[in-house]
């Protein structure tokens, strides 16, 4: 082969293996600017979250598309607003429940930025976790196009509680610290049976209990731990000072002998 024919042999199969990545390549979706979505969230209290998107046309390019929104919050009410390079409002929409769908992002309208704020109330737990932590999904947004195909753009989840649920959770905190440094086998089994009461989400009061239990067990193990430690120390400062002492009356007793000879 002619180092011509490789060289356009090399450019096509460059250009196919170009085609096949781009192909394979997931779509992106718009950029997310700022967001004020809250970490966690007793259950039953009230919830507002809130999101920002820019470059709006970009990733894809378009001209327009339709933007989605889900929540597993209650009693929900979304607000879509539209806004211009400067900043000033264009439009605004609003939706209740936890779905939405239809609201129209298009660049001839001047929009440059849309806020998306959802309020609605923290959902109550289906099923405790201690680790990772139960969640409930906050805001969830969508990119649909013209034709029906859909991009993800982001998704925000918080961790919600129960008063009861929150105070076992500190006493699990506070028994696994104490848990990990001790190295204790029964402060860890008593921890496990803790985390098992804790996630089968009515028994907080046990659990706060055994979480106890195993931070008194973790303690006491660093405690005899520690104890041990200063009676191998004491033990080898006794050896120590014992072979000092015998030193010193071997040679007393050589010095004695000595000076008799003398």
């Amino acid at each position: 082969m002619t180092k011509t024919s490789w060289s356009r042999c090399s450019k096509l199969a460059l250009a196919c293996l170009v085609v096949l990545v781009t192909a394979a390549a997931p779509a992106a979706a718009v950029s997310v600017g700022e967001n004020d979505v809250p970490s966690d969230a007793q259950v039953g209290s009230k919830v507002t979250a809130s999101v920002t998107l820019d470059e709006l046309y970009k990733n894809p390019q378009l001209e327009s598309w339709t933007l989605a929104g889900s929540t597993e919050l209650e009693d929900v009410t979304w607000t879509v607003t539209y806004y211009d390079q400067t900043g000033a409002k264009v439009g605004q929409e609003s939706f209740d429940g936890q779905n939405f769908s239809g609201a129209s992002v298009v660049a001839d309208d001047g929009t440059s930025e849309v806020e998306v704020s959802v309020s609605g109330t923290a959902p109550e737990v289906e099923s405790y976790a201690y680790d990772p932590a139960q969640s409930f999904t906050v805001l969830s947004l969508e990119q649909t196009r013209s034709g029906g195909s859909t991009n993800a753009i982001d998704s925000w989840s918080a961790r919600h509680f129960t008063e009861e649920s929150q105070s076992a959770r500190n006493a699990l905190d506070e028994a696994q610290a104490a848990v990990a440094d001790s190295g204790s086998e029964e402060a860890q089994n008593t921890f496990e049976k803790a985390v098992s009461a804790f996630e089968s989400g009515n028994s907080f009061g046990l659990a706060t209990e055994l979480a106890g239990d195993a931070q008194s067990q973790a303690r006491q193990a660093q405690q005899s731990s520690q104890t041990k430690q200063m009676a191998i120390y004491a033990a080898g400062g006794l050896l120590a000072l014992g072979a000092v002492v015998g030193g010193v009356f071997y040679w007393r007793s050589q010095q004695t002998g000595y000076d008799k000879l003398g």
